[in-house]
């Protein structure tokens, strides 16, 4: 049995992208700093930066890389990728996921039937979501695709005042599928 060890070049330890590069790890020769105070210091050796921020007592902090160069700031690094994780998490709780929800028919659906799938429809699109109305075509019923579009026809003028068509009715197969999401 041959045991195979994978390293970085250089013997480096791999850097994660997500949290920000502190005091060692930061690599490039020069970088623009701002001190403890939020002054900006300017163009600096990175070994002059890491001196003066062991000499604050703090780490040097990597807060953006870019095209002319790296900005490093002076400050508590555990303080700062709290801070980090604190805004995504915000920003996670803001954010609005789209589902889509599926109303199944066939083209000779009972008025009851179709009510009752528009109630829900409705209620989904009120919710924020997109709906995908299908229609599933068997047997014999291949032969009636114009009674299937009417159908589907029927159903966007019902939530025409709530929704707006995303996808027009396409026949993919035996199913004939429309997309509406609310306005």
């Amino acid at each position: 049995m041959t045991i195979t060890y994978f390293m970085d070049n250089d013997n480096r330890p791999s850097v994660n992208k997500d949290e920000p590069r502190v005091n060692e790890k930061i690599t490039v020769p020069q970088v623009r700093l701002i001190n403890e105070q939020g002054d900006n210091v300017g163009i600096v050796m990175t070994r002059e930066a890491l001196r003066q921020a062991y000499d604050a007592g703090l780490d040097l902090v990597e807060i953006s890389t870019g095209a002319n160069g790296s900005v490093c700031k002076i400050m508590d690094a555990g303080k700062y990728k709290y801070e980090l994780q604190k805004r995504k998490n915000e920003a996670k709780k803001k954010q609005k996921v789209v589902e889509v929800k599926e109303i199944k028919f066939t083209p000779n659906i009972g008025d009851n039937d179709y009510q009752v799938k528009m109630r829900n429809a409705r209620k989904f699109l009120t919710e924020g979501n997109k709906v995908k109305f299908t229609l599933r075509f068997r047997g014999r019923e291949m032969s009636y695709v114009d009674l299937g579009k009417a159908v589907l026809k029927r159903a966007e003028e019902d939530v025409a005042d709530i929704a707006k068509l995303e996808q027009t009715p396409k026949l993919e197969g035996r199913n004939m599928g429309m997309m509406v999401a609310p306005k």
